[in-house]
Order: C-alpha cells, then sequence, then structure tokens
C-alpha cells in the first residue's frame, strides 16, 4: 500500500482522532480542562481530530499528534507529546494505522482511551471479491502492508466508508458523554447530527454510484476497500511499488489488461504523493489520471476543506472515471 506519501490527505487508516490537550497545551492554554471548562481531547490524525470538533463543539478543546502536512504512519513523537497524552481528559486514536502513537498512548496513562477500531468491525481485504489492491499488495509490499494493517491483518481505513465512520462516531459521542457528563446532552444531539449528515453522505454515494459503465479503478494507494466494499466496486491497487518509483513492466502490462478487460479508464494518485507513478501508468495504457484522496489530513491541496468536502469531491472524480450513468 503506498501509505506513505500521504499524509494530510490521506488516510489510512485509521480512522478516527480526538484531541486536544496535547498541543494546545503548547500555546499556553490550560493543560488539562480544569481551567477553562473545556474537555480536552488529544486526537492522533485527521480523521480522529474531525469526530472530536464536531461532536465536541465548544465544550471541548482539539489537538492533534499529527499536525498538516506530517505523514501520519512515519509520525515519531516526543517524550513532550507522550506526557501531553497522559493530561488529556480523553485520547482518540486508531490502533495499529501509528506504531509511535500506539505506544505513546500505551506509556500515557491516560484517562479515557478511544481505540476507533473499536467502535466498528475492522475487515482485512483482499482474500477475496472487490478488493484486488489489497491483495497484490499483500505480495508486493508485505513489509509496508504489514505494518501499516497491524497484527490481525485489517485495514484500518475506515473513515472512508461513511457508514462505518457513523459507527465510530457514535462510540465516539458516548465516550465524550462519559468523560464530561455535565454536557452529555449536547454530545448526543452533536452525534445524532453528525450521524445524520455521514448517514446523506452514504446515500449520495450510494446513488451516485449505482449505474456506471465500469466498476473498476486503479489507484497507486489502495485505501479504498471499504468504500469499494460499501458500493459493489472493484478496487485495483498498483502494489508492490514505492510511491515515488515507477511501476515494472510486467505491472504495467497487467494493470493495462485490467483496464481493457474492464473498462477502466483512470489512475487514481493522492493529492499530497507524487503523481510519477500515476502518469507513468497512464501514458504506457492510454489512460487518464485524477485524484482519490484517502483523507489522512487536510492541507491547502486537500480537494475541499473538510472530511464532506474532501469526500464529494472523491465521488465526483469516481463517477467521472467509471462513467456514471
Amino acid at each position: 500500500m503506498n501509505v506513505r506519501r500521504l499524509i494530510p490527505a490521506t488516510a489510512l487508516a485509521g480512522a478516527v482522532a480526538l484531541g486536544a490537550t496535547a498541543l494546545t497545551a503548547c500555546s499556553g492554554a490550560s493543560a488539562s480542562g480544569s481551567q477553562d471548562g473545556k474537555l480536552d481531547v488529544m486526537a492522533s490524525f485527521y480523521p480522529m481530530q474531525f469526530l472530536a470538533e464536531q461532536i465536541g463543539k465548544d465544550h471541548v478543546k482539539v489537538g492533534t499528534l499529527t499536525k498538516p502536512g506530517v505523514e501520519p504512519h512515519d509520525l515519531e513523537i516526543t517524550p513532550k507529546q507522550t506526557a501531553q497524552l497522559g493530561e488529556a481528559d480523553v485520547i482518540l486514536y486508531l490502533k495499529t494505522l501509528q506504531p509511535a502513537v500506539d505506544k505513546a498512548v500505551a506509556q500515557s496513562g491516560g484517562k479515557n482511551i478511544v481505540d476507533a477500531g473499536t467502535l466498528t468491525t475492522m475487515e482485512a481485504h483482499g482474500a477475496s471479491g472487490h478488493d484486488h489492491g489489497h491483495e497484490g499488495e499483500a505480495a508486493g509490499e508485505e513489509g509496508h502492508d504489514h505494518a501499516h494493517e497491524g497484527a490481525a491483518g485489517a485495514d484500518p481505513h475506515i473513515w472512508l466508508d461513511p457508514a462505518k465512520y457513523a459507527e465510530v462516531a457514535k462510540g465516539v459521542g458516548a465516550a465524550l458523554e462519559k468523560a464530561d457528563p455535565d454536557h452529555a446532552a449536547d454530545y448526543k444531539k452533536n452525534t445524532d447530527e453528525l450521524v445524520g449528515k455521514l448517514t446523506g453522505l452514504d446515500t449520495e454515494f450510494k446513488d451516485g454510484l449505482k449505474n456506471t459503465a465500469t466498476k473498476t479503478f486503479i489507484t497507486t494507494h489502495s485505501a479504498f476497500g471499504y468504500l469499494a466494499e460499501r458500493y459493489g466496486l472493484d478496487q485495483e491497487g498498483i502494489a508492490g511499488l514505492d510511491p515515488e518509483s515507477e511501476p515494472s513492466p510486467a505491472r504495467i502490462k497487467e494493470i493495462h489488461e485490467i483496464a481493457k478487460k474492464e473498462n477502466a479508464t483512470t489512475v487514481f494518485f493522492e493529492t499530497l504523493a507524487s503523481d510519477k507513478t500515476a502518469k507513468t501508468l497512464a501514458a504506457d495504457t492510454g489512460l487518464k489520471t485524477d485524484v482519490l484522496d484517502p483523507l489522512e489530513g487536510i492541507t491547502d491541496k486537500s480537494q475541499g476543506a473538510d472530511y464532506f468536502a474532501v469526500m464529494r469531491s472523491n465521488l465526483k472524480n469516481l463517477q467521472k472515471a467509471l462513467g456514471s450513468k
């Protein structure tokens, strides 16, 4: 999985993060919720941060361990950040996505630790069916894939499926209610609103991808297994390749054959990663290139200012590539 190059836009994995205290502590704000009355939430990376902000709103101060532009999978945690994690009222992270975060969380002695992966059902992709990309990756990028997917081999990119992300949102809402019972009613209301928006987004994807000329899409980052499975698509990953390296002649031939057979039109790459591989493949196969964002972070290069905007850009790009009718 070419996960390494994505940080801001991607995602991999993982999935939800709440955070506030760690980084806010640096800014002179209170290191814990007591002084300003706000709940300090520390999120591991953007998809978790977004949930905390949407559900907590004015009652929380959210920080993130992974700043925009930093690759989440390669993140290194400082001793200061580990100490700040210990001061957080709530820690929200996705276990196995970021090994350094897993270690820091384990050492933090945090009061309320929420692993987003426990709030929904995690699946391994590639054994059969829709997600061809993970299948190839397991063989071709074994070292990277295993570190990225964790011991059970589960795909961490749960946030790219709006229905699964909604399940995680409910769990995060419940965790905030428990940590700050005085504002439980507001957290519940905000959770319901967010789940409603995610349910609407799920419907947009279902309707938008129902009738397409092809069901196969090709991507340099096989982050979209859950999305493909949810909407009846086939993800074909360019496996076994470093994001910056060019595909082997054999893989180019294979992708070309798949594209021809399945009428695929487009090679997708990530906003923040080099498009060299995608462009090389496209030139050799006569395919077009476009962006499919794994939403691991938001930067000024992202096709949208937040989760919903970027997901709608992904939907539009998929519809164009798949020949939506």
